[in-house]
């Protein structure tokens, strides 16, 4: 079990990319390659909990390692264009805390 925090990932894909004379992607290439990597998750939900099973020839691929393959393109493009993604996150639950504060039935804290 990781306890890395997003700061730490963040550095260590930069590291890893950083190897490479290459380097990121441009960011039209990550929006494509994160829109495959969904495609990828999609299926793989649709084997798991939809009506269409794999094939036999197809690869075991789990809903687990697709979610890490989005996990990496989004580090990749946030890094890419000096996207600090702990404070994305932030600002991204403040909106949720705020403006949808009473948009779901919140559940009763004295019954679970």
């Amino acid at each position: 079990m990781s306890n890395k925090s997003i700061q730490d990932i963040q550095k260590e894909v930069d590291a890893y990319i950083s190897q490479f004379k290459e380097g990121y992607f441009s960011p039209l290439a990550m929006l494509a390659r994160m829109s495959e990597e969904v495609g990828e998750l999609a299926r793989e939900v649709n084997h798991r909990f939809g009506p269409k099973p794999k094939k036999p020839d197809e690869a075991d691929n789990s809903i687990e390692m697709e979610l890490g393959d989005i996990l990496f393109i989004t580090v990749c493009f946030a890094n890419s264009l000096g996207i600090d993604l702990g404070k994305a996150h932030d600002a991204v639950m403040h909106k949720f805390q705020t403006r949808d504060a009473n948009r779901w039935t919140k559940k009763d804290t004295e019954n679970g």
